[in-house]
Order: structure tokens, then sequence, then C-alpha cells
């Protein structure tokens, strides 16, 4: 069984590439995991390499485990042999939970569940399976995210200090268009600012 463990956290992803790897659980049987530091490695691997599950996290430099989901659902539709996918972050925000589910995300895990929790889901999402916390499922419902994926985009990476033309460069596009996509997240979100804009989607889950 091939595993993709994106994770940005050294210890934690050696912590759980050490369990999965030594894991003695029959139903899995042989587990090898290849490591990614941070999205970006991430998704140049899933380009290289077919795996059988994607386990990340959410919140990484370059692309999120999010945006990995997404690209493995525009990329896989019609496969018979997708790559799986369990996201596991330190947050149960809703809007995280309603676009994984939105990016065909199979299993969404926090952080500080007791291991046994995450071998089961492993298993259960492999047999084709999904696993939610049904709180946290339940919370998603009606939480409406108005943000589109250029608005996203923008404001995560103006929450992390980069000015205008940086992040209109990244993207890929004008400034002037970038300052729109900016001045339609601060106003669907109410906000003062794009700073503001960025830590109310964030405190959301939306970013």
């Amino acid at each position: 069984m091939k595993i993709l463990l994106a994770e940005d956290q050294a210890m934690v992803r050696g912590a759980l590439s050490a369990l999965l790897t030594l894991t003695d659980d029959a139903e899995l049987g042989q587990v090898e995991v290849t490591e990614a530091e941070d999205g970006a490695q991430a998704m140049a691997l899933l380009k290289q390499h077919s795996y059988d599950l994607l386990l990340s996290d959410i919140e990484m430099p370059q692309h999120t485990g999010l945006e990995l989901a997404q690209w493995l659902q525009e990329h896989q539709t019609g496969s018979t042999d997708k790559t799986k996918i369990i996201i596991l972050t330190t947050f149960g925000r809703a809007g995280y939970i309603k676009r994984a589910l939105s990016a065909g995300v199979e299993g969404f895990l926090l952080k500080d569940a007791p291991t046994e929790s995450l071998l089961c889901a492993i298993k259960q999402v492999m047999s084709g399976k999904k696993v939610i916390d049904p709180e946290l499922a339940i919370s998603a419902i009606g939480d409406i995210d108005p943000l589109n994926d250029k608005e996203r985009k923008a404001l995560r990476l103006a929450s992390e200090g980069l000015t205008t033309s940086d992040i209109a460069a990244q993207l890929f596009i004008a400034e002037g268009t970038l300052r729109n996509y900016l001045s339609e997240a601060i106003s669907k979100l109410n906000a003062t600012n794009r700073i503001d804009a960025a830590r109310i989607a964030k405190q959301k889950g939306w970013l």
C-alpha cells in the first residue's frame, strides 16, 4: 500500500510515517510511505507517481491539503484507480469540512484523535467508506463560503505578508485584477482591509 504523507511539521510527519510503516495490522499489510514536507513537494510527487492514499495536513506552504484534493479530483475524473484522500487538521472548522467534502475527500480527522482512529479510518476509506466525525460534519451544514477560488488564493497570499506585485506575479494576473479580487473578498466578508478579511476567512476555515 503506497501512501503519500504531506505534512510541513517535521516531528509530526516523522511520527506519522513511523506509525504507518511499523504497523503490523494485517488488513493494511505492508505500507510504503513517501513524505512531502510541503504542498509544492506533494503536488510534484502526485504528478509523477501513483499512490493508494494521500494523507495530508490542510495548512501547508505553496498548496494546502484541500488544494491537493481539488487537483486530484480534477485529474482523476473517470479513473477507476483513484487515490483516496484523508485530511488531518488541528482545527475542526466548518468551512474546511465543507470544502473537503466538495473536493471528494473520503476522510477528515483531527490530529489529536487516537492512533487507533487513524488506522481504522485508513482501513475504512480504502474499503470505500467515508470517515468524518458526525459532529464536525453537522457543523458544516448551512455555513456558506462566499469566496471563489481566485479570491481565496489572493487572500491566503496576502495573509503571508506578500506585496500586491508579488501576489499578482504568483497568480499570473495583473495587479489591477488582483486588487479587484481582494476588494471583492473584503466586501463579501465585511472586513476593513485585506488582512482583516484573511483573518475572518481563516477563522471560518474558508482560507
